[in-house]
């Protein structure tokens, strides 16, 4: 299985506010709890620090601020105003460790509430998840929640934080709850979360989780190496009939994952001991077209696969008449399932459909799943998307049936 790699957030830090606070109007900083004038040899550096800081001399003014860290008997007004300067002057610096420290020598005071309080503590929170301390960053985002802050942009960046930290179990429970309300208000889910899913999913050996997370990309964000690797490991699931093995190949003729030789061999070869000659030369031709057949040490073999499944077109289209007529004499309704599939495939789609749908109303069928799955992608080739996706809603079977009913469901509902 395959793990996802994920992009790292932390550029959108400042678009979020995570990682900046409001910058000081006065060097005194809150002039609300400032009960007390600095004193003179504190406030000459803290005044002199705000000058550079307004002039961008960032560094400079760091250092300003450095030289009251050896004054003794700070009171705590005096440590307040340094601290929440230092902060503002360390994050325009892009000093985040020195910020970090900032941040929560201003929050260990008390002295903030409300708004300021909570914009702190988003800044702490970013200024850790750039640090990578993840750890810290989840109980920070989580004092952030429990103190009153309600922000939906810092959601990814604890759900990010849980994974990075190690907590795959919540990671997978976070997301959960998230896709849930996404399905409810109708919103699409974003690509960093479903990720964050299926690479969850992938520590805790939840095969289940991983496949589930996989399908909902394929879904809302389908790309060819997803749609590889669903499909590349659907014949290892337990219990997949090895009967699939040709809808396994059409469904990665549709999705553009059959493109080496010996996957048309292959596929080549089913439909002819199938029973479905045209779909055989239709796959042929484009094996042709496309290089994988007819060159090489091998081309002699592949003209003896086309010449075959041509003499084996005109000896089914000899016996169609009588073919028809003991389909629907058969109680047994597989035969004029697999006749209908075989008209469709010969470019008679009305009249093979029709077909089809009989044979499965006799309700007498051997593999009833096969028959909804086949009458499923035969809607489809006839261009009848919706008819398709009722059917193929109805597929349960555990056999690999419902699994690919599920992909073509998403095929379809991507294809143009």
């Amino acid at each position: 299985m395959k793990q996802f790699r994920l992009s790292r957030l932390a550029v959108l830090l400042a678009v979020i506010g995570l990682s900046s606070v409001p910058e000081l109007t006065g060097f005194v900083g809150n002039t609300a709890y400032a009960q007390e004038a600095l004193r003179p040899e504190i406030g000459k550096h803290v005044q002199a620090a705000g000058e550079m800081f307004k002039a961008k001399k960032y560094k400079e003014a760091l250092a300003k601020l450095r030289e009251t860290d050896s004054i003794s008997g700070k009171n705590a007004n005096e440590n307040f105003t340094i601290e929440r300067m230092r902060a503002a002057v360390a994050n325009a610096a892009g000093d985040n460790d020195t910020a970090i420290r900032a941040y929560e020598a201003v929050l260990a005071t008390n002295k903030l509430t409300g708004p300021d309080h909570l914009t702190y503590l988003k800044a702490l929170a970013g200024a850790y998840y750039k640090a990578g301390n993840y750890a810290k960053t989840v109980q920070t985002i989580g004092k952030f929640n429990a103190d009153g802050g309600s922000d939906p942009a810092m959601r990814p960046f604890l759900i990010q934080s849980l994974y990075m930290s190690g907590d795959y179990g919540r990671t997978l429970k976070e997301v959960q709850a998230d896709l849930a309300s996404d399905e409810k208000a109708g919103r699409t889910p974003s690509e960093t979360s479903l990720q964050l899913y299926a690479n969850a999913a992938l520590k805790q050996n939840d095969k289940a989780g991983y496949v589930s997370a996989l399908e909902k990309l394929l879904t809302y964000y389908p790309k060819k190496e997803l749609w590889a690797d669903m499909l590349n490991r659907l014949p290892g699931k337990p219990g997949f009939s090895e009967r699939m093995s040709l809808d396994l190949y059409r469904l990665k003729l549709a999705v553009g994952q059959l493109t080496k030789t010996n996957d048309f061999m292959e596929m080549s070869q089913l439909s002819l001991q199938a029973g479905y000659p045209a779909e055989a030369i239709k796959l042929i031709d484009q094996g042709y077209k496309s290089g994988a057949l007819g060159a090489g040490a091998e081309a002699e073999r592949h003209k003896r696969l086309r010449d075959l499944a041509n003499k084996n077109l005109a000896e089914s289209n000899k016996g169609l008449a009588a073919a028809e007529t003991e389909a629907e004499q058969n109680k047994d309704g597989t035969g004029l399932v697999n006749l209908g599939y075989l008209y469709v495939t010969n470019g008679q789609a009305d009249k093979g459909l029709a077909m089809m749908e009989k044979g499965i109303a006799k309700d007498n069928l051997k593999h009833p799943d096969d028959a909804k799955l086949h009458l499923g992608i035969a809607y489809l080739q006839a261009g009848k998307k919706s008819n398709a996706i009722k059917v193929l809603k109805t597929v349960q079977g555990k056999d690999g049936t419902a699994d690919l009913a599920r992909y073509w469901i998403i095929y379809a509902n991507q294809a143009k």
